[in-house]
């Protein structure tokens, strides 16, 4: 692996994005879509986060998009403007090589420089231990599990919350 760089996404990246993606769904028991979702739809969600401010990273490795991670608000609710759920995802040829933790890192720094005060990690699978490892290195403390939330591939699959103080957390009203 070259140096990998740490970058804003853009439109061009769409593409990669959702073929990334389209393997978890089909494969991987981290997001609980049944059906991958097409480009445009991935370029929307994309430009929603986008649109709030929020940060849409991806991992390039030699011009090769590898992964790609964002954080979006938990809920839509005004009180939760401040508390938003990270996703990232992998190209899988690019697991176990620490792109997860780069990403990660990144969007956690972005998210507290925007004025995040929380931020969530809502990982799909009890069984999924690198993500969870990825989030505990970066910080992230357990906070529950919800049992049988999902299921897929013929199982039921649970959901681990993990979370992360950004700044100064709830040391402080926010500014």
């Amino acid at each position: 692996m070259t140096a990998v760089l740490i970058r804003p996404s853009t439109p061009a990246d769409v593409a990669a994005v959702a073929s990334i993606y389209a393997w978890h769904v089909r494969h991987g028991t981290a997001s609980f879509e049944i059906d991958p979702p097409d480009q445009a739809e991935m370029a929307r969600r994309r430009g929603d986060v986008v649109a709030k401010g929020l940060p849409f990273l991806v991992a390039e490795d030699g011009g090769k998009v590898r992964g790609y991670a964002y954080a979006n608000h938990f809920r839509p609710r005004p009180a939760y403007r401040f508390c938003v759920e990270d996703s990232v995802y992998l190209d899988p040829e690019a697991l176990r090589r620490g792109l997860g933790r780069l990403l990660l890192a990144e969007l956690c720094a972005r998210c507290e420089a925007a004025g995040v005060r929380q931020m969530l990690a809502v990982i799909g699978d009890s069984a999924n231990a690198a993500s969870i490892a990825v989030h505990r290195a970066a910080g992230f403390a357990p906070v529950g599990t919800i049992a049988a939330a999902g299921w897929k591939f013929d199982r039921w699959l649970d959901v681990v919350l993990m979370q992360r103080g950004l700044g100064a957390a709830a040391a402080t009203a926010p500014g």
